[in-house]
């Protein structure tokens, strides 16, 4: 569905083999994975279609202007390395600082490969200055000793941190010659790792902690391995064979195409206040919203919410939002979503909660139609599917996409919960007052066409 924004291609279909040293033969009924339009309007990127095309474009061979004549080719929709080869780990033509990159691979039994990120040209290797996600056959590969296969812990295994953050031992990989899907996120100094789309590992490469991480790895040896604020991303060529296909990326430190910032942190004016406790007193209603170091801040009392003045209704909604980091005191809010008129204190619209501990749950409000899982369901209120959230007084980013018949919510980059048959009308966003000071420093739309 649309609203999954890393959704990834189903099947591919066959294409005649075609390698970058040789001419291209006539192709078949290949049909290229495509990007919906609610994940363009989210910034997502296609590094690799499956297309010659799209390789030689957004990639090059790490060191050198071109994509790599040797030891890669491009066949039946994906990208392989050509096993026994002496050849380049390709890069991506640009570099980013936060980003998040979806991709599959499939590993041939006992292969070895990797995705690094954050990579420079430093060092004669991409992975003497970039973290990598491990990439490999956990079960095939050999380990020495006339022994073979990795513990799903270790951290040289798939979807670890290598060498410096180890998956848990209940992670799901799919065997030698099977598809995985692979997603790496890096915002705001936190790194997450998920595999088939489960989340392996969370760190953070802005403190002390990753200090530690790299002085007690193999890459303390590297001078700036891992601190470089921005880089490539790489694609590791191990000298195995294995095959990477539907590559997307996103710039998270780039707006959203098309973005509308509905707080730009000096104002409030793409905003109205709705407090009836404070417009029964003759009281200006948008006093318990103020701008403090850009950052809007809600006192919590009296009850109501602040809305926009303008209508939307099809769009990917960010929210950056924090329980106040002096009282650390929980609390709830919620972002409403399709508000419908007139301004009630329980106005008709969808919910996207943001109660403590309940951050991604729904609710349905005024009876807006709408369908979802019905194990999570109790009366009006959808449960997430589990909790995502920081500490109290640690910034949180919500990701909501609306798009027409469906809604989907992600906290700190896991989906959480979605919605579909939703009535399609347009309406408000809103952000509650609902009894505790909260922080909010980022509100922006991107519209989907």
């Amino acid at each position: 569905m649309h609203t999954n924004i890393l959704a990834f291609a189903a099947a591919f279909s066959t294409l005649a083999t075609i390698t970058c040293a040789s001419p291209s033969p006539t192709p078949s009924a290949f049909n290229p994975p495509a990007l919906s339009k609610a994940e363009t309007s989210a910034g997502w990127q296609l590094l690799f279609d499956g297309t010659p095309a799209s390789a030689t474009t957004n990639c090059r061979a790490f060191r050198q202007p071109a994509f790599p004549k040797t030891g890669w080719v491009i066949e039946d929709g994906h990208l392989r390395t050509v096993k026994g080869a002496e050849a380049s780990d390709i890069v991506t033509a640009n570099d980013y600082a936060d980003f998040e990159l979806s991709l599959e691979y499939r590993c041939t039994p006992g292969a070895n490969s990797g995705i690094i990120y954050r990579v420079t040209d430093k060092h004669d290797a991409t992975w003497q200055t970039g973290p990598e996600f491990q990439v490999i056959d956990d079960a095939g590969v050999d380990i020495g000793n006339n022994k073979k296969g990795l513990k799903p812990e270790d951290p040289h295994s798939a979807g670890s941190l290598y060498d410096m953050v180890s998956p848990p031992a209940t992670k799901t990989t799919k065997p030698a010659g099977e598809w995985n899907t692979a997603r790496i996120r890096l915002k705001d100094g936190l790194l997450q790792h998920f595999l088939n789309d489960v989340k392996l590992l969370e760190c953070r490469v802005d403190d002390q902690s990753w200090s530690d991480r790299i002085a007690m790895s193999k890459f303390k040896d590297y001078p700036g391995f891992g601190l470089q604020p921005r880089g490539r991303i790489a694609l590791q060529h191990h000298g195995d064979e294995v095959a990477y296909r539907n590559i997307r990326v996103r710039d998270l430190s780039s707006p959203m195409p098309g973005e509308i910032a509905l707080f730009n942190g000096k104002s409030t004016a793409n905003w109205m206040a709705f407090v009836p406790d404070l417009s029964n007193k003759q009281a200006d209603p948008m006093s318990v919203w103020t701008v403090i170091d850009r950052v809007l801040v809600c006192a919590g009392t009296p009850a109501g919410y602040i809305r926009t003045k303008d209508d939307y209704t099809n769009y990917i909604l960010k929210v950056e939002w924090r329980w106040s980091p002096d009282t650390r005191k929980a609390g709830n809010s919620g972002v409403l979503l399709r508000v419908q008129q007139p301004d009630n204190v329980w106005p008709t619209c969808i919910e996207a909660q943001l109660q403590s501990g309940r951050a991604g749950d729904f609710w349905n409000i005024g009876d807006l139609k709408m369908t979802s899982e019905s194990t999570r369901l109790n009366g009006r209120n959808t449960k997430h599917t589990h909790a995502a959230e920081h500490a109290i007084g640690e910034w949180n980013d919500y990701e909501i996409i609306v798009d027409g018949s469906n809604i989907a919510l992600f906290v700190n980059g896991e989906q959480l919960n979605r919605a579909w048959d939703v009535q399609t009308i347009p309406g408000k966003i809103a952000l509650q007052s609902e009894g505790t000071e909260i922080h909010f420093r980022k509100v922006a739309l991107s519209p989907i066409p």
